[in-house]
């Protein structure tokens, strides 16, 4: 599958075509909160920060946060629009993490572990920084129990496409299981909640910052939008619907619970 170019336009346009408003990313870390250790502050690992999406979000409410990202361009974004005092951005991958041993309290990856190349040397890494205790939260979609997009059906392609960026849930378990982690909950399933206006999001998908429509060829890509379009002039200002959406939690061991085995 062809690898996408975030140092390229896609980096220029993310914020926009990406951006969650204010009530659904603090949705979100309420979301996260539930899963993570209770005490506070926490040290947290957002894995494929990009542009910084949630990393100023996760230090205000958790503590500090690295935010490891190998695209230079969204770095530098991040580091311009999404500052703040207790988080850094760092250059790196999820299958090198440049992280000491048991140094971290969660690690985040949302909507980035489809574009790792070697899942289970990163599902190691993730294991090693990752303290006895700490959590992982995986925010992503799984092969064989995807979604139903209202969006995605104007798109020749779409579905197949976008079902096989993704493996299925019980593979995604096997790969962190095998490195040290425990299921705990496992996939929980939330509804995200509506993120716009149907106008707003055909704006948002017209970026092309999706990695399934990044994906399609330009001839699919272009039928979709003008699908699209018909649909949304008949109530642009309608709420898009939110979607149901999977979080795998899983857990590294206590050492306590190691020994008791």
């Amino acid at each position: 599958m062809a690898k996408i170019d975030y140092d390229g336009g896609v980096a220029l346009d993310y914020d926009r075509g990406r951006a969650y408003g204010a009530d659904v990313s603090s949705w979100w870390i309420d979301t996260f909160a539930r899963h993570l250790p209770a005490r506070r502050p926490l040290d947290g690992l957002d894995l494929g920060s990009g542009t910084g999406r949630f990393t100023p979000h996760l230090a205000h409410a958790f503590g500090r946060v690295l935010g490891i990202e190998p695209s230079v361009s969204m770095r530098e974004i991040a580091d311009r629009e999404a500052a703040h005092p207790r988080v850094r951005y760092l250059p790196g991958s999820a299958e090198s993490i440049p992280v000491e041993d048991e140094s971290m309290d969660y690690c985040l990856l949302f909507l980035a572990w489809h574009h790792v190349e070697e899942p289970q040397a990163a599902a190691r890494e993730i294991a090693r920084v990752l303290r006895p205790g700490g959590v992982l939260l995986c925010r992503t979609p799984l092969a064989d129990q995807m979604p139903d997009l209202w969006w995605l059906h104007h798109f020749p392609s779409g579905a197949s496409t976008d079902a096989a960026m993704y493996r299925t849930r019980d593979e995604e378990i096997a790969t962190f299981t095998q490195a040290g982690l425990e299921s705990g909950p496992g996939v929980v399933w939330v509804d995200e909640p509506s993120i716009a206006s149907r106008r707003q999001r055909l704006e948002q998908l017209q970026t092309r910052t999706l990695s399934v429509l990044c994906r399609l060829s330009d001839d699919d890509f272009a039928t979709g939008i003008t699908s699209l379009e018909g649909e949304v002039a008949l109530d642009p200002d309608a709420p898009a619907p939110g979607q149901a959406a999977s979080l795998l939690v899983m857990q590294k061991p206590r050492h306590e619970d190691t020994m008791s085995r």
